[in-house]
């Protein structure tokens, strides 16, 4: 199902930009991302209406049907995806973590189920690329950026997860949310986002290895 929708979203924005890139054709210049893309459709179909030849709008305005077509489809995907939320104890368990949603916690479950394969949350975290490269010179460690390895996909959500949780950690006055706003004041957002979903990975690991609840406290 995750693969199904991935793939769907990948087309809706590959659609996207072979639209933007045939109006550019035309001087019709939109920025870049989908939302903006459709925000802006309505006004550019009416305010260029006579610019464009009839055959360009038809087979246009063809395009911008099946971009509505595969938003439909994603949504369908969201909604198998939450059901199985609602149904599965175990990934219902990881959705109470703030920054990990329906969407991530069904592909954790997904991918690693119980999480027995590994020996612990580091190992998980590692498993998905969320620690940082370690280099030594001269006996002193150093590191660097996140290895980036493993599941790119589950590691994407859950760094996105995290980004989001960073816009409203600043209101919450639990222990992580406090944590993570001294990281942001001390280190980048970027890599505030990915401790975090680091930290995120560590403690669905630990729900799931442990068939346990989530504490915030």
């Amino acid at each position: 199902m995750h693969r199904l929708r991935q793939a769907c979203v990948a087309e809706h924005t590959r659609l996207v930009n072979r639209l933007r890139g045939f109006l550019v054709e035309f001087g019709i210049v939109v920025p870049k991302g989908a939302n903006t893309f459709k925000d802006r459709w309505p006004i550019i179909r009416q305010r260029h209406d006579r610019d464009l030849p009839a055959l360009a709008w038809e087979t246009l305005d063809a395009l911008y049907g099946k971009l509505g077509e595969l938003h439909q489809q994603v949504l369908a995907y969201d909604r198998q995806i939450n059901a199985f939320v609602r149904q599965d104890e175990r990934a219902k368990r990881l959705a109470q973590i703030n920054g990990i949603g329906p969407i991530t916690a069904s592909a954790i479950v997904a991918t690693i189920g119980n999480g027995h394969d590994f020996c612990n949350g580091r190992q998980f975290a590692a498993w998905l690329g969320l620690v940082p490269r370690q280099h030594s010179t001269g006996g002193v460690q150093r590191l660097g950026r996140i290895t980036k390895r493993g599941d790119t996909y589950l590691r994407t959500l859950l760094v996105h997860g995290a980004r989001s949780e960073l816009m409203l950690t600043a209101r919450r006055s639990d222990h992580k949310s406090i944590w993570a706003e001294s990281l942001k004041q001390a280190k980048s957002w970027n890599k505030a986002a990915v401790a975090l979903a680091n930290k995120h990975a560590r403690i669905a690991w630990a729900l799931l290895a442990n068939d346990q609840s989530y504490r915030p406290a």
